[in-house]
């Protein structure tokens, strides 16, 4: 049943060194690619990082900006951010980093004519970049549930994006892109328990 299989997959932040083959990655891509996106754009591109060093780098910048910002924290929770900051450089020892980038749907803002108003205008905008974002994140999902199905762990992380700049720079992403997540890959060393949910109920608002 597809629901069981949803509810067994985990976010893994622990691997085993050995890399996956090649082959069993360009499967979690192929996964990824067969998400739906609006308009058919396919605004995603998977940037694949293997090279210990580029990573060991990725994790350097990640910590330096959760140390440029922990003294920024509110005292009280400063403690705290840097217990969280350590799980944002969980990725460093997986054999595989996969980035999905994403760009904006920019269709309709060249369409529409200098009389709009600011608020359709901000609207369109808007929808475009959460186009392009959104169609990542479908394709993330697919990619997640890939990497369960082939015996493998993964995670979506976000919280290395507090390096946002560095992280551009290491992977060269051009101008025009964005990195929508990190995704560490690789052999799981920890079977993490199930985390709970909100009940159904309590995350649903009906309009009949």
């Amino acid at each position: 049943m597809i629901l069981d299989f949803l509810k067994s997959r985990r976010s893994v932040r622990r691997f085993k060194p050995e890399r996956p083959p090649r082959e069993v990655i360009d499967r979690l891509i192929d996964a990824a690619v067969s998400a739906p996106s609006a308009s058919n754009k396919q605004p995603w591109r998977f940037v694949i990082v293997t090279d210990p060093a580029v990573i060991r780098r990725m994790a350097a910048d990640v910590r330096a900006a959760v140390e440029r910002i922990a003294p920024h924290v509110e005292p009280d929770y400063e403690p705290a951010f840097r217990a969280y900051g350590d799980y944002f450089t969980r990725f460093q020892e997986a054999p595989v980093v996969i980035v999905p980038l994403y760009r904006s749907l920019t269709l309709l803002s060249n369409m529409v004519d200098a009389g709009l108003g600011q608020d359709d205008r901000a609207a369109i905008q808007l929808m475009e970049e959460n186009s392009g974002l959104i169609g990542a994140s479908l394709a993330i999902q697919n990619l997640l549930l890939m990497a369960h199905d082939q015996g493998l762990g993964a995670s979506g992380m976000t919280g290395p994006l507090v390096a946002l700049g560095a992280l551009r720079q290491a992977l060269e992403v051009p101008p025009s892109w964005q990195i929508a997540a990190l995704i560490p890959v690789g052999y799981p060393a920890e079977a993490p328990a199930a985390t709970p949910r909100k009940p159904v109920e309590s995350v649903v608002r009906w309009i009949e």
